[in-house]
């Protein structure tokens, strides 16, 4: 698994090195001063792999339709976009100084987040000292939500509206027992948090959790003993590597529960890649599709046909809503950052999961919601308001 990764993640390095680089020539050339745009990506280390599925891939096929359209909208004039990237190595740290020195000294027109909730948890309180707009599409933290930093608007549902939605489904199918594994990070514990919250008042019970270290090899000893206990569902807070690790192991020790859900990166291709058709009735974090609207088909087509490959159908959705909402709001407001910030908190936009507007910060209008491999694509099928799938309430065996 990791040799794959290693070498996905040079190919996607490799491109977007070229993308991001072939528009340079002809800003020189331009009489028209590009609108500089900075940010951060994992194109290395342990967030590599989620960060390179479902944001810089949409940040770079972005910038090319712009510039392709004549440029970037500002207050009615095309200016290009000059994407100014860097890789983080999924280190915090590096992340920090060098959204330090796009703010403070370079002085980019605009910044683009980091990926995963740690990092937006780092960078975010950073871009409202320098009064940067930050509409992150990755960041899972009601902690950073409570924070109410003017600039920071969450595109993504948080972990309360994730767990709620799935913790309904449960009730709904009357589940009883869960056993439930968690990253040790930001992410994980807040989502476990939520989950136990959403759990209160409830006839479901925890039968299991255990945390793990963030690049964990090996979880079958914990899967094993779940097993044992033959809980009516699986619940993986998980990130890309262990959600398929988890899976694979799974179907190794034929632990096959009822409701079998994980975490971040279900919703990707490379999921359904990787475990072929073992992926059916696999639940997971995903709120969108090509169904969901006209322009998801529109987005979903033009992403496999120019980046050659699908998008998830977990945080692309929201990574393309949110450029959305900054193109928008250029267009109506410029590039004064604090009419942007301003004109974003309190306006509705159109994007392609339908309208979206924020409430102190947080998406206010897209609930909380579960997933289902069904047949090649990841439906939604919970709330039954959102779906585009009727649930399948027992996950087929593993093959």
């Amino acid at each position: 698994m990791k040799k794959t990764f290693t070498a996905r993640r040079r190919a996607i390095v490799t491109a977007l090195a070229a993308a991001i680089a072939a528009p340079a020539i002809s800003f020189a050339q331009s009489a028209d001063k590009p609108v500089r745009i900075g940010y951060t990506m994992s194109r290395t280390g342990p967030y590599a792999p989620g960060a390179q599925v479902s944001q810089e891939p949409n940040y770079v096929l972005w910038a090319q339709q712009v510039n392709a359209a004549g440029g970037l909208s500002v207050k009615g004039q095309k200016r290009k976009v000059e994407l100014v990237a860097y890789d983080d190595r999924s280190e915090i740290e590096t992340a920090v100084r060098t959204y330090e020195k796009l703010m403070g000294s370079d002085k980019v027109d605009l910044i683009l987040p980091p990926w995963g909730s740690a990092m937006n948890f780092a960078i975010a309180p950073l871009a409202n000292r320098y009064g940067y707009p930050f509409l992150a599409p990755t960041a899972l933290s009601r902690k950073l939500i409570d924070m109410q930093l003017p600039y920071f608007f969450s595109l993504l549902q948080q972990p309360d509206k994730m767990m709620g939605a799935l913790v309904d489904m449960l009730k709904a199918n009357n589940v009883k027992t869960i056993a439930v594994v968690y990253m040790d990070d930001l992410f994980g514990i807040e989502n476990m948090a939520s989950l136990r919250l959403a759990l209160r008042g409830t006839n479901i019970q925890i039968i299991e959790s255990k945390s793990y270290p963030l690049g964990v090899k090996d979880l079958s000893p914990v899967l094993k003993s779940i097993k044992a206990m033959n809980p009516d569902a699986f619940i993986g807070i998980t990130y890309p590597p262990d959600t398929i690790l988890a899976s694979t192991q799974s179907r190794e020790i034929e632990f096959n529960p009822k409701f079998f859900y994980a975490s971040v990166g279900t919703a990707f291709p490379l999921y359904k890649q990787r475990i072929g058709a073992n992926a059916e009735g696999v639940l997971g974090m995903g709120s969108w599709n090509s169904k969901v609207t006209p322009e998801a088909k529109v987005y979903f087509d033009a992403h496999t046909s120019q980046m050659k490959k699908e998008p998830d159908r977990w945080a692309s959705g929201h990574a393309w809503a949110g450029l959305e909402i900054l193109q928008q709001s250029v267009d109506k407001v410029g590039l004064d950052r604090k009419a942007l910030r301003d004109y974003i908190a309190n306006n509705e936009f159109n994007t392609i999961l339908g309208k979206i507007r924020f409430s102190r910060g947080e998406n206010a209008s897209v609930p909380g919601t579960v997933g289902q491999w069904q047949n090649g694509e990841f439906e939604v099928v919970w709330p039954q308001a959102r779906a585009t799938a009727k649930l399948v309430t027992a996950k087929p065996a593993w093959k």
